[in-house]
């Protein structure tokens, strides 16, 4: 193997993959990536064993051949030097030397046999979006899912497929978000996947572009592809039974209270400041044209703040973690937002202008 790369590109290729490479790998090759020199084309391989990502960029490939690399080290090397050009060289099955100008480096590999095969997706069943609709989709339902819960299927993000509708949901038993789109399905791609929480993270990061591009989903009974331009991800889906939500999220009231999202973003900074670990809410207490927001810990103090809203009911008040709250304000672009609450022990429910849907479990009244 031997070719000839812009440094550029190459670093841009390895920001792509880097965060694939696990910290404590189960088996001492997954710390490596599998370089592979074939057709003009400098393809990059990586694994955890449950996502797989492949990705290439144009090279001018002298000799044709595969290696695997320590992938930490290759990454901070190749971002260490500066000429525009990078020189690629196998000079035996376990080692490559790598010229820069003026700069020679050897690196010790591993055969490229003792790499996982890539997962082959050939049978799956697939269906084009845009990167960018598919970015919102995954990047305003994967927040709510689970990060340390023990039910496995929690850590992930839901696909439910029906005949023309593609629904995301992701929930930690305390907040849920639920998003729609209109898609142009095949009639034998109605289902349920759980996506891991990890893959959506790869595949948020991967359609992070500005531009839109048409994306192919590959759709498998065991795993998930992506493809966008030069990029490949495939990853095993979560087995377990994802909960059924419709039960929690509350019928929308024609009457909604309208919240300002920046102010009430602001004051809820504010009086977050005040709350402690033991004492983690904010008492939300609407009266007739205003809601007050309040928070007390004993070794720290307490914090008020008030907004004018559209509530014209009898006082009702209920709590709220206010961390959860602004990951979905965060999470809405519009100005303003729809709250929906019953009472001080039913959920709340957050929309905006898109199909959106956000829940929010209330905190016990101090």
């Amino acid at each position: 193997m031997k070719m000839i790369i812009s440094r550029l590109e190459l670093v841009a290729l390895i920001g792509k993959i880097q965060n694939l490479i696990p910290l404590k790998p189960a088996i001492p090759i997954l710390a490596n990536v599998l370089i592979e020199a074939i057709d003009d084309q400098f393809i990059i391989s990586a694994t955890d064993l449950t996502v797989s990502m492949r990705a290439y960029i144009e090279a001018k490939v002298l000799e044709e051949g595969s290696i695997t690399l320590p992938a930490r080290r290759l990454f901070q090397l190749i971002r260490e030097l500066t000429p525009s050009q990078v020189e690629i060289h196998m000079i035996s099955p376990e080692i490559v030397t790598i010229n820069a100008g003026s700069s020679h480096f050897k690196i010790q590999g591993m055969y490229k046999s003792e790499f996982p095969s890539f997962p082959d997706f050939s049978e799956g069943i697939s269906f084009s979006i845009s990167s960018t609709k598919l970015k919102e989709l995954l990047s305003r339902s994967a927040f709510a899912a689970a990060h340390d819960d023990s039910r496995q299927e929690l850590h992930g993000v839901l696909l439910h497929n029906t005949a023309q509708t593609a629904t995301f949901i992701g929930t930690d038993g305390k907040r849920l978000a639920k998003i729609h789109s209109t898609i142009d399905l095949p009639s034998d791609c109605a289902g349920s996947y759980i996506i891991p929480l990890k893959a959506v993270e790869e595949m948020i990061r991967m359609l992070d572009s500005k531009e839109e591009h048409p994306t192919k989903v590959i759709l498998m009974p065991d795993k998930i592809a992506l493809e966008l331009k030069s990029m490949t991800l495939v990853s095993k889906l979560l087995s377990g039974q994802f909960p059924d939500v419709n039960r929690v999220i509350p019928e929308p009231k024609e009457q909604a209270i309208s919240l300002h999202r920046e102010e009430l973003i602001s004051l809820l900074r504010q009086v977050s400041l005040f709350t402690s670990e033991d004492s983690s809410s904010v008492r939300f207490s609407f009266t007739t044209g205003e809601l007050h927001l309040s928070a007390a810990a004993g070794e720290i103090g307490e914090g008020k703040v008030n907004m004018p809203v559209n509530y014209a009911g009898e006082k009702l008040e209920i709590a709220f973690n206010p961390i959860y709250f602004l990951d979905i304000l965060r999470h809405i672009k519009d100005e303003t937002v729809k709250f929906n609450v019953s009472d001080s022990y039913n959920p709340g429910l957050i929309t905006d202008s898109t199909t959106a849907q956000f829940v929010l479990m209330p905190m016990r009244l101090e």
